[in-house]
């Protein structure tokens, strides 16, 4: 296996990087070798991006705050036997 060197990366790009490569849970180096080989079709995508928006969320509805939301969609259940 062959070793090549880098250079110019700037700061934010090395911190955006290395940021990516933590939320995968691998290096760096296994990170930037996955994206150079996917960018040329040596190998294909494995993996789905994963979304971190509503975790906090999660767990922190209570009793009426569920009962609301049904109220809210019970619409959607019905079916329009017109259409159907």
């Amino acid at each position: 296996m062959a070793t090549i060197t880098l250079r110019g990366i700037d700061d934010e790009t090395r911190e955006k990087l290395k940021k990516y490569a933590r939320q995968e849970g691998i290096s760096l180096n296994a990170f930037l070798l996955r994206l150079i080989k996917e960018s040329i079709g040596t190998e294909n995508k494995k993996r789905t991006k994963k979304y971190h928006d509503l975790d906090h969320l999660a767990g922190t509805w209570s009793e009426k705050d569920l009962k609301d939301f049904n109220e809210a969609i019970k619409d959607f259940e019905k079916i329009d036997s017109e259409i159907w």
